[in-house]
């Protein structure tokens, strides 16, 4: 039975990989904040030396992209620098180093979505972090696995973790809220579990590289919370705004959407339209 430790196992990639992988018999160790610092080297050698996993899955990281402009320091301290702790000690130990990086990486201006070809360009802090993340774990761990995703959504289980897009616009549709998307930003919206069957997959095939691994298909802002109030049978008011009339602090890639080399490798089995995807989460959750 392969050991295997998820660190940052209770945000939304996290929470939905878990039971997958227990499901599929891996010895799974769950490790969050309170068990594992990333900032802290030490603490990272301690727990993992101490489990001494087969595959480590990184899904830690500071995720808020407009907290990471304000904060970049903190950004590039758990996105980038622990991601090299880590992939250091799966280094010391012969263990196989699984980063989860975002399509923010790229600057948006390709102007159709981005394969695992295409040369990254970050235009905020987030993105740049997480790129360097990339090349940092590239450098220390010989044994490395890069999934880029984008736009999740699905279930966690901290309460403290951000609602994510889709239970965001279900709550304020039954409020009767009028709500503002933003319809020039376009991206591949995709579902934490099935992000985490396509790399259950590619860890019983010992693959090693980089891979995109999103819901096939591309959406605006706008149309996604529109699809999620169809499929939902709520009725809300939504009104169309540009990216301009935003007030982010951090600067977004018009168009991050992904593609994927591999489509055909096996994985579009589970990696189906976003909107199917989007309808399976929202009968999960019982949304209807």
């Amino acid at each position: 039975m392969m050991r295997v430790a998820v660190v940052g196992s209770n945000g939304q990639l996290g929470s939905s990989l878990i039971p997958i992988l227990r499901h599929a018999n891996y010895d799974v160790t769950s490790l969050c904040h309170d068990d594992i610092e990333c900032g802290n080297p030490q603490s990272i050698r301690d727990k993992l030396k101490s489990i001494l996993p087969a595959v480590v899955i990184n899904c830690a990281a500071l995720t808020d992209v407009d907290e990471c402009q304000k904060r970049p320091d903190d950004a590039f301290r758990i996105n980038a620098v622990g991601a090299f702790h880590i992939a250091t000690v799966c280094a010391d130990i012969e263990s196989v180093c699984i980063y989860i990086s975002t399509d923010f990486v790229f600057d948006g201006t390709k102007g159709s979505s981005y394969t695992e070809d295409d040369c990254p360009n970050p235009v905020n802090v987030y993105g740049a972090s997480k790129w360097a993340g990339e090349a940092l774990v590239r450098h220390a761990c010989p044994q490395w696995l890069i999934i880029r995703t984008a736009s999740l959504f699905g279930h966690t289980q901290h309460a403290r973790k951000r609602v994510n897009f889709v239970d965001s616009v279900l709550r304020k549709a039954k409020t009767g809220a009028r709500m503002q998307v933003v319809d020039n930003v376009y991206m591949s919206p995709t579902y934490a579990c099935d992000v985490s069957q396509a790399l259950e997959q590619l860890l019983r095939r010992q693959s090693r590289g980089l891979f995109h691994l999103t819901n096939t298909g591309r959406c605006s802002w706008f149309e996604f919370a529109e699809k999620t109030c169809a499929i939902a049978g709520c009725s809300s008011e939504l009104e169309r705004i540009s990216a301009e009339k935003y007030s982010y602090e951090a600067p977004r890639p018009q168009d991050s959407s992904l593609s994927s080399r591999e489509a055909d490798a096996g994985l579009a089995n589970v990696l189906r339209p976003w909107q199917q995807a989007l309808e399976a989460y929202l009968v999960e959750a019982d949304h209807r």
